[in-house]
């Protein structure tokens, strides 16, 4: 039997954004979970109260309620959960997969790179430009057509339409953080890392930037933008399935 995977989406996302790709690997017989971040629109937790330790204790409670160790699907900024869920339960993760997600070493923030990188006077910004605020800055939100145009520009159009009308208001104490981790406990957790090559949110140089700077981890390569989960579901189920059946070496081949 396969292990059970945990999704977790990026900023302004839920649960709702792996509809499609979930449904591909269930039926390969995959035991899939989702997950909804508190504070992220599908409960009463205050923007003030979230954090990644929060979010980390979401998706370790999770994990306790199941009997197998398990695959964790991270994409973008759901990448800094899935580093600190196997920092904290390296015995019961098996394996990590990021698609075009944070994999930053520890304590670098996603800001921290993009400042290393000079990725505004590269034009690296992204969706960065784009976000509304909050009167009190506690959280973002992205305007329907900034998330066509950055995040689903290669998907149906009726279909990225409908995923922009579903983000939610993001609280920056989830979003702009850094996960500390050790190469004795989350270091020894098999990766793969899935690079989005038409990414206009998380620039390709900048995806492979960070693969330089936490390697190890098994690579694949979508022509997509930032959600193939939504533009090419089947692709991403194909190219992930190996990994998380454990059906390849850990490293790339």
């Amino acid at each position: 039997m396969f292990d059970p995977v945990i999704f977790i989406h990026g900023a302004w996302q839920g649960s709702w954004a792996w509809q499609d790709v979930v449904g591909l690997l269930r039926a390969r017989g995959l035991e899939c979970h989702v997950v909804d971040l508190p504070g992220n629109g599908t409960d009463a937790t205050a923007p003030e109260d979230v954090s990644l330790d929060l979010y980390a204790r979401h998706v370790g409670d999770i994990i306790l309620g199941l009997e197998k160790p398990v695959s964790l699907v991270a994409h973008s900024g759901g990448g800094h959960v899935a580093t600190a869920v196997a920092e904290a339960r390296p015995d019961r993760v098996a394996r990590i997969v990021y698609i075009a997600g944070m994999m930053l070493p520890s304590g670098m923030s996603f800001g921290d790179l993009l400042a290393q990188e000079n990725a505004r006077d590269r034009g690296l910004i992204g969706i960065g430009d784009r976000l509304v605020w909050s009167s009190d800055r506690l959280t973002s939100s992205v305007p329907a057509r900034a998330a066509i145009e950055i995040f689903y520009q290669d998907a149906d159009l009726a279909a990225a339409r409908r995923a922009a009308d579903k983000l939610t208001p993001q609280p920056e104490s989830g979003r702009a953080v850094a996960a500390t981790w050790t190469v004795a406990r989350y270091g020894v957790v098999p990766r793969l890392y899935v690079e989005c090559a038409r990414d206009r949110s998380i620039d390709i140089s900048l995806q492979r930037r960070m693969q330089e700077l936490v390697p190890g981890a098994a690579v694949r390569t979508l022509e997509t933008g930032h959600a193939p989960q939504l533009s090419a579901p089947d692709k991403l189920a194909e190219t992930i399935w190996p990994f998380l059946a454990n059906l390849q070496p850990d490293a790339d081949q």
